[in-house]
């Protein structure tokens, strides 16, 4: 069947040297398109000086990192006031973190579970250091899931946050956040969920998943590394300000401790103008507001990726060596097309360098999951395989991927 996708229109829009390989290890950073290195140009060419003041070059400065806020409040659902564009999920996390830190009392619980990148455990299992209680939420090493009568358990009239992930960037596994926040909401908590290895996936609509945090990194989903915090208007409110104290009163910035960065706020419209390019291309009727048009053009990246997700997870099952993590599909109701793996009796560091000679890249290592693995009885310090997919990989790369891997396991 062929892709719905335009690939050839898609990685035009690309710098031709991204297809010098068949690239695989997109959950650690995807490409960026032309529309983005753009903007980031555009900036720093025209409008290098502080923003916010009257002349100008300030003026437009300010008026181009604005656009690139709302751009990306709209694309996930929410209002401009409600996100802040910070350097890293995990500084972001950290900010947050240290902000619950002052509103929480001793014997207020926070849980965590032990299957999340370590930027929403961390910070978080930190605060037990300064008196508060954090629990683990455990996957079920069976399943190698998280599961929602475990979670109810550990739930109190004492826990304050539940922090988890909407995708896990080893497991590829998709979790049901929708049902997750209505339990922790119904036992009078909030969540905080680590949207990074979702995000490059699937459409976002914070508002309907109605999510207290929401975290994801920009510079996975085709953007500069940068990342994007959204969090209820009235959570924000409640927060202590981590910036200077005269902008307590100013929604995120208080937050967002330095601001945010200027040339790749900015060159966040890059972003929206590749969507918009997408959407243009490949819908004959596209929706009238951005979020809807971004929402029919995953549509399309998620039936394009099941396909490449489908044909890799053939590949591995067919190998009895091979432990294979997480679903054990390629369907995209229950991952993402992020394949992580060990292979018995192959150090996971040997095969990525086998691949390389063919201009193939892999993954290997913990990917900031070591607890994660551990769980699952992998030790974290040798790490496993991992391949990770995006909608501008073709199936041809796929077939590449799986005759190397053929030969090297």
């Amino acid at each position: 069947m062929p892709s719905p996708l335009d690939l050839d229109f898609i990685r035009g829009l690309y710098p031709s040297r991204c297809w010098d390989w068949a690239f695989f290890e997109n959950a650690g950073g995807s490409f960026v398109p032309e529309s983005v290195v753009n903007r980031v140009t555009q900036y720093m060419r025209e409008t290098q000086v502080q923003p916010g003041a009257g002349y100008e070059a300030s003026a437009k400065a300010g008026e181009r990192m604005a656009t690139g806020q709302r751009l990306m409040a709209e694309m996930v659902g929410a209002r401009v006031e409600e996100i802040l564009i910070g350097p890293s999920t995990t500084m972001n996390v950290y900010v947050l973190a240290n902000a619950f830190a002052g509103v929480l009392k001793p014997g207020d619980e926070i849980i965590v579970t032990n299957l999340d990148h370590e930027a929403n455990i961390g910070a978080w299992r930190r605060l037990a250091d300064r008196g508060f209680t954090v629990r683990e939420w455990s996957l079920n090493p069976e399943t190698e899931a998280l599961e929602n009568d475990t979670l109810k358990g550990l739930l109190s009239d004492k826990t304050r946050l539940v922090c988890c992930s909407h995708c896990s960037n080893v497991l590829g596994a998709i979790n049901d956040i929708a049902a997750i926040t209505r339990t922790v909401h119904d036992a009078g908590a909030m969540v905080c969920i680590d949207g990074v290895a979702y995000a490059p996936h699937r459409a976002l609509d914070v508002k309907a998943l109605d999510v207290d945090f929401y975290l994801l990194s920009l510079y996975k989903l085709y953007g500069p590394h940068v990342s994007l915090l959204y969090a209820k208007k009235e959570h924000l409110e409640g927060l202590p300000g981590q910036n200077h104290f005269f902008l307590d009163d100013q929604m995120p910035l208080k937050m967002n401790p330095g601001g945010p960065n200027h040339e790749f706020t900015a060159a966040l419209v890059g972003v929206a103008d590749y969507f918009e390019a997408l959407a243009t291309h490949h819908l004959d009727e596209p929706p009238n507001t951005f979020q809807g048009r971004i929402e029919a053009v995953f549509g399309l990246i998620a039936d394009h990726e099941q396909a490449l997700a489908m044909r890799f997870a053939d590949f591995l099952a067919s190998k009895p060596n091979v432990r294979w993590l997480g679903p054990k599909t390629g369907a995209a109701a229950e991952r993402t097309p992020t394949f992580s793996f060990a292979v018995k009796g192959r150090p996971a560091a040997e095969i990525p360098a086998l691949l390389e000679p063919a201009k193939i890249a892999i993954g290997q290592g913990h990917f900031y999951a070591p607890r994660l693995l551990d769980a699952l009885g992998l030790p974290s310090t040798e790490g496993v395989v991992r391949a990770s997919m995006v909608h501008y990989n073709t199936m041809e790369e796929v077939e590449r991927l799986i005759e190397g891997l053929d030969q090297a396991i």
